[in-house]
């Protein structure tokens, strides 16, 4: 079985403290009780999902949705999102099955990165690593006002804005992230064609703003 994997990059930093991170927490649960009502993604889809703050972490291993349960994340200390593009690069390899003569490799990871602020560590060295590996799709999105939309664009083409780090709008990005799972999955499963960019992604809430 060809599996989907989807790695989200939450940004943990103090910043997120309080209503942010609340937000964060019930968004994946929400996103991961969608998924489980998608036939498709039921089949491919796995989970993993990386923090950041002072250090990067992986607190979820790639699981499927299934098995998948979320653990407690706080909000603590500060941006370390090169960190968490390095650490992102080493889960891909350890945990994507590569194609090879004798077999198909999974198919290529879709990465969500959320941040409220600029990173505080040496971004552009995770970016070097992380541009090393092949995703299907990379979407960044800026959660606030403190966040650099710009910066964000160098990692990757697809970014998004939230004009506030709030529940509301959090709950909507996560949403429109389990519809992109959503409609991924169903390409694979359907049609064995990757989703390649935004273009073929359902349309983003209000609240999203599509960086151009």
């Amino acid at each position: 079985m060809r599996r989907l994997p989807v790695y989200l990059l939450l940004d943990t930093s103090g910043s997120m403290t309080g209503e942010p991170i609340e937000a964060v927490k019930n968004g994946v649960q929400v996103m991961i009780s969608s998924l489980r009502q998608n036939p498709q993604a039921i089949e491919t889809a796995f989970i993993s999902i990386i923090t950041f703050d002072s250090e990067a972490k992986q607190v979820v291993p790639l699981t499927d949705l299934a098995s998948f349960q979320m653990v407690d994340i706080r909000a603590t200390g500060t941006t370390s999102l090169g960190e968490a593009l390095k650490l992102v690069s080493t889960c891909m390899d350890n945990e994507v099955t590569k194609t090879t003569a004798e077999q198909k490799g999974d198919w290529k990871p879709l990465v969500f990165i959320m941040t409220d602020g600029i990173p505080t560590d040496d971004w552009q060295l995770g970016l070097e690593e992380f541009r090393k590996r092949k995703t299907a799709f990379t979407v960044a999105c800026a959660a606030g006002s403190a966040a650099d939309s710009s910066l964000l664009k160098q990692i990757t083409e697809n970014v998004v804005t939230l004009d506030t780090a709030d529940s509301q709008s959090i709950a909507k990005f996560f949403t429109w992230v389990s519809a992109s799972i959503g409609v991924s999955s169903t390409k694979v499963e359907d049609g064995g064609q990757e989703v390649t960019g935004m273009g073929e992604l359902p349309p983003p809430p209000a609240e999203l703003n599509i960086v151009t």
